[in-house]
């Protein structure tokens, strides 16, 4: 017998007939002899519907008050799914965020978790309930109600499986498992058995959309196998049921015999580039221009710095899309004081990632990349790189050739 934590999306519970599925799906999971706690999002489109009527009220709702209204989306469906449980003869338990035992800190809309007082949730477990837990929602040391952020879900997920010392974490939304990249752009995408932590990061970090960055974190920080599924389709095995596995490098390198050069490719659209040209080269150049840019709360990606003959030097970065105009608003006058040459920007660029472990131990792949785009003639602005990453910044309108063609290069499509 195994302890299961599942977690579905508004997707998979954005009507009567799929929290009725998902209600089946879980019930078959106790029938097969485990036992099974489940973290559920509000349905689809009722956390914005929530926002909106807010924002009717008032054009800046206090964030508390914020909480207290979105965090009601979740109450909902814990509830029906419960009933529709009870209705297939299998006693289930719903528990809000704070009813679970879930600590956040103090901050609002945005609350990290802090503590998991878990006792509530093992009493019913032993008594043979399912317990259902409101996702995205916690309570601070006030005894307000937080809520986590948007895909705050995934995150309390991964923290019961951790808190409890479940099994498996999975997490069923409407794709069947992580993808060697999104096959809308290259229907050749191959659905990964297994994944590492640190690879999902950095995929989801680069802009795979399957998960959210926080839930995995926290599962590579306490070693939680998470799992995507997909709520749509049957399940195929209790033993093996499918989708992508995201472990531990130990357990991957157990399960695969030989660890493949490139996982998957991640992309970003929202990116933006900024660059000053002919700054005076001097120390503190970089936090004389980026400071201002973090005190205004606009995360900054990549970073290129060339240094002239003529005592300047020319500073490239990037930034989300959405922070662009605010960015160059910010950081005109203070090209202008330090009398550079020139300042230009571009919202029409992309951010093209090869991501994989094995790159710690192979080299060449950087330079195979370059090579497949050049031979396509597409221009390489800005190159970054990790460990287990490569990334480079093109031009948008080649994003779609780009992602095809290094996916033939490192041949992904193939098992």
């Amino acid at each position: 017998m195994a302890l299961i934590v599942q977690k579905y999306g508004g997707t998979s519970v954005g009507s009567v007939d799929r929290i009725k599925n998902v209600a089946k799906r879980v019930k078959a999971w106790t029938d097969a002899g485990h036992q099974v706690v489940v973290a559920v999002s509000a349905m689809s489109g009722e956390t914005n519907r929530l926002l909106g009527l807010a924002k009717d009220i008032t054009s800046a709702p206090s964030e508390r008050e914020l909480d207290m209204v979105v965090s009601t989306g979740e109450q909902v469906t814990i509830g029906l799914l419960s009933m529709a449980l009870h209705e297939i003869g299998q006693d289930a338990m719903s528990l809000t965020g704070w009813q679970a035992g879930m600590k956040t800190d103090t901050v609002h809309a945005k609350a990290r978790i802090e503590a998991i007082e878990a006792d509530r949730i093992n009493t019913a477990l032993s008594n043979g309930k399912v317990v259902i837990v409101a996702g995205f929602q916690g309570i601070n040391e006030q005894g307000d109600i937080t809520t986590l952020g948007r895909g705050g879900s995934d995150t309390t997920a991964v923290a019961l499986a951790a808190a409890l010392k479940a099994d498996e974490c999975q997490i069923y939304t409407d794709v069947d498992g992580v993808y060697t990249t999104d096959p809308r752009v290259e229907p050749k995408a191959r659905k990964m058995d297994l994944i590492t932590f640190e690879e999902m990061l950095e995929m989801a970090s680069q802009g795979a959309k399957v998960l959210q960055i926080r839930s995995v974190e926290f599962a590579s920080k306490y070693s939680v196998p998470l799992r995507v599924l997909s709520s749509l389709e049957d399940i195929r095995s209790f033993d093996e049921p499918g989708g992508t596995l995201i472990c531990s490098e130990e357990l991957f390198e157990e399960k695969n015999m030989e660890q493949p050069l490139i996982s998957g490719i991640a992309f970003n659209r929202d990116e933006a580039k900024i660059t000053i040209n002919g700054v005076p080269d001097k120390p503190g150049i970089a936090y004389t221009i980026l400071g201002q840019v973090a005190d205004s709360n606009i995360e900054v990606d990549m970073i290129i710095q060339n240094t002239g003959h003529d005592d300047t030097t020319d500073f490239t970065f990037t930034v989300h899309r959405n922070d662009y105009q605010k960015t160059m608003d910010i950081v005109k006058p203070l090209a202008e004081s330090m009398g550079a040459r020139e300042i230009s920007g571009d919202e029409s660029i992309v951010k093209v990632s090869l991501v994989g472990v094995g790159m710690r131990s192979h080299a060449g792949i950087a330079s195979q990349m370059f090579s497949a785009l050049a031979d396509e003639s597409i221009n390489i602005q800005m190159i970054s790189t990790s460990e287990i990453k490569v990334s480079v910044v093109i031009a948008e309108k080649y994003l779609e050739l780009a992602v095809r063609t290094l996916h033939k290069s490192f041949n992904l499509e193939s098992e």
